[in-house]
């Protein structure tokens, strides 16, 4: 049975554990959204935990046919997929005596909380940026790369929106694009997703054209939209050495011409059929562990671990707009 963060915290009786998935939904509309299909297995000895799908490419065709003529065919054009399920999350750990004496901040709270907000950003770099033949899984930038729903690739079709200036001129051009932009998908998606540049540059558009609406998330915080589609700043991703945003700014060629400044826009459609999460049979969708310092030992460890990667069932249940100009 599929289910969602929120579903997830309904059966569960530890309040620590119902305290986790909340933090998870509060710093994450992304994870919030998500379907997770908990339906894979391990294998022989527990060694693979892969999920396989048919993921449909090409819709099946229709036509009119004359008397006596048959049709042409055109059958529907599909392939077998799998994702491999990776476990993620980390480890930290307490001195009891710093646990006895943090104070006003609880420490053992404060590390966990911290350790939730890594393990919300490593997924969400993995959504955009992951690849499976590195590390992780494969994520949308992959997924979509030569796509029909990857959309102004090439950076000599570059919009600015560098400046405010830029905003101005070009406001109505960039909404134009998204609204092409999104009638490639297959159905509404449920956010548009990425850096905090370029989100606070597409609602300065929206804004613009009167086109910028607002919503409560389930924890009463302000989400703004366009069509009712939610924008979604991913954050920033800490790699243990830099820091960068999840989406990232990038410098592409044309030509013999450098076009800095550079980014793109992500939209998915949630849903089964479409873009969702995969993960253990039967299992919780998230596992921590607190210190235990009732038992000997003068530093005590805890963590918090998700066992999970995405799935896209339908190539055009997600896209992605290239070459946005933000600096």
């Amino acid at each position: 049975m599929a289910v969602t963060l929120a579903q997830a915290k309904v059966g569960m009786a530890d309040k620590v554990d119902q305290m986790v998935i909340d933090e998870f939904r509060r710093g994450s509309l992304l994870m919030d959204a998500l379907t997770f299909d908990d339906s894979v297995s391990p294998g022989t000895g527990g060694s693979t935990l892969v999920y396989g799908y048919t993921q449909l490419k090409t819709p099946a065709t229709a036509d009119f046919r004359d008397i006596n003529s048959e049709y042409t065919s055109g059958e529907a054009d599909r392939q077998n997929k799998s994702v491999e399920l990776k476990i993620f999350g980390g480890e930290f750990k307490i001195d009891r005596v710093i646990a006895n004496t943090s104070g006003a901040v609880d420490e053992v709270n404060f590390q966990l909380q911290e350790k939730i907000k890594a393990t919300i950003n490593l997924f969400h770099n993995a959504v955009i940026n992951g690849d499976k033949a590195v590390k992780g899984f494969d994520g949308l930038d992959v997924m979509l790369a030569g796509s029909s729903t990857e959309i102004n690739a090439g950076a000599e079709k570059a919009i600015d929106l560098s400046t405010a200036n830029a905003v101005d001129t070009n406001y109505k051009v960039v909404l134009d694009l998204m609204d092409e932009f999104l009638a490639e998908l297959d159905g509404m998606p449920g956010m548009l997703m990425g850096n905090s540049k370029l989100i606070t540059k597409l609602k300065a558009c929206a804004r613009r054209a009167g086109y910028l609406t607002q919503s409560e998330d389930a924890f009463g915080k302000q989400v703004d939209s366009y069509n009712n589609i939610k924008f979604v700043d991913l954050d920033y991703y800490y790699d243990g050495t830099t820091t960068k945003p999840i989406v990232p700014i990038v410098s592409r060629v044309h030509d013999t011409t450098t076009v800095t400044g550079l980014t793109d826009l992500y939209a998915t459609r949630f849903a089964l059929d479409g873009f969702h999460a995969a993960s253990p049979l039967g299992g919780k969708l998230i596992n921590t562990t607190l210190p235990d310092f009732k038992t000997a030992g003068a530093v005590k460890a805890g963590d918090v671990e998700m066992v999970a990667a995405t799935a896209l069932k339908k190539t055009r249940a997600a896209g992605v707009l290239r070459n946005i100009k933000v600096v």
